[in-house]
């Protein structure tokens, strides 16, 4: 994939480009940017905002998934350009703006499609029915997708949030047509599951995420392309520690049939199902007796 971003380069082949902010990338996402995969001569882009100093009016800092790991998923559904300015780039531009130098001097678009809900220009003034009167103008085909539904309601990154506040993962997981997954650094940790043959890597959920609810989730590992089963708790760690520098949520992984120093790589861990929640134990024997239990689970 293309990243066009941060240069002054324009896509070199005509596009066909999905709008949006994509927050999660669940299903009815997919059904935009698929609308954009299908266009036939066109060279799919997406064009989505990178909220890195400025937030639009419809999103709080609540990440479903980081915007690397937006860029990897997007990369994988074989989208060539992206376009991913920050928010305070783009949104004093006016919708006639919008269209004339984003979509067709920078991506060169002779397609563009959206949800209905999406809006463009200064103070959200362009609607869907905007776009597409003024990319007539330059040629540009216009698509409105439709809503996805699952179960009788829409699609949306709120509903998607709420499962994962309530740690219903597997409900989450369903809208999102994926595993709700976290790319993250391993840090140093106080290595006590070593002491009790359980260790585990440590990473931080950034505080621009949506923290899960705090408790155990059975989880997968991907190390160097090879899946493992795991076991994660995320939280404040009450038995051993606890967390009070504002820096994120403590994501703690035992890696199931996995021995190895794994320190400052970036490791992806999927979360499968929720196990129970976090609790205080009277010390590391039952500690230990617990994640015991816990891996028993997992492994189911």
């Amino acid at each position: 994939m293309i990243d066009i971003t941060n240069s002054s380069q324009r896509a070199a082949e005509k596009t066909a480009v999905a709008l949006g902010y994509f927050d999660g990338l669940h299903l009815g996402h997919v059904g935009v940017i698929s609308a954009a995969l299908i266009q036939p001569g066109l060279k799919p882009a997406v064009f989505t905002f990178n909220c890195d100093t400025t937030l639009p009016k419809f999103r709080g800092p609540e990440d479903i998934i980081s915007f690397e790991n937006k860029e990897e998923l997007m990369a994988k559904m074989g989208v060539k350009y992206l376009y991913a300015p920050d928010f305070a780039e783009v949104c004093t531009l006016s919708d006639e703006d919008f269209v004339k130098k984003i979509l067709i001097d920078k991506l060169n678009a002779g397609f563009a499609c959206c949800g209905r809900s999406f809006r463009f220009g200064k103070g959200g003034c362009g609607t869907p029915e905007r776009l597409g009167e003024i990319g007539a103008r330059y040629g540009m085909r216009v698509e409105v997708v439709q809503d996805v539904c699952l179960d009788g309601q829409i699609i949306s990154s709120t509903r998607i949030r709420e499962h994962i506040r309530r740690g219903e993962i597997e409900q989450a997981n369903r809208l999102l047509g994926y595993e709700l997954w976290y790319r993250l650094p391993v840090v140093k940790g106080n290595e006590i599951g070593r002491t009790i043959s359980f260790p585990t890597i440590n990473q931080i959920i950034p505080d621009t995420n949506i923290i899960p609810r705090y408790g155990v989730y059975k989880s997968y590992v991907e190390i160097d392309g090879r899946q493992y089963h795991g076991v994660t708790n995320i939280g404040v760690k009450p038995t051993v520690e606890h967390r009070s520098d504002g820096t994120g949520a403590v994501m703690e992984t035992h890696i199931i049939g996995f021995d190895g120093d794994l320190y400052g790589q970036n490791i992806a861990v999927a979360l499968v199902r929720f196990i129970r929640p976090e609790r205080k134990f009277a010390g590391l024997e039952e500690l230990k007796h617990q994640i015991a239990l816990d891996k028993e689970n997992a492994l189911k």
